[in-house]
């Protein structure tokens, strides 16, 4: 897998802090980067299984327990 480069501008004194710590921005910036996709990622796959969910409401339980009951007896 490949990288690009990402870069932000931040303050002096921030900067300074980070050296005087220790802290290392690459590591902190990709954490906050991925925790901030998945967050996206996850609100999609709600937004989604909402839909779905929607479109199926008219099936009773009892249809889709007969249903997969059938596609176990096809197996």
């Amino acid at each position: 897998m490949g990288y690009v480069l990402v870069s932000a501008m931040i303050h002096r004194r921030l900067k300074e802090l980070l050296d005087k710590y220790g802290i290392k921005p690459g590591l902190v910036i990709r954490r906050a980067l991925e925790e901030e996709v998945k967050r996206h990622v996850l609100s999609e796959l709600e937004e989604e299984a909402r839909a779905l969910s929607e479109r199926l409401s008219h099936i009773s339980d009892e249809e889709v327990a007969s249903i997969i009951g059938e596609d176990r007896e096809k197996r």
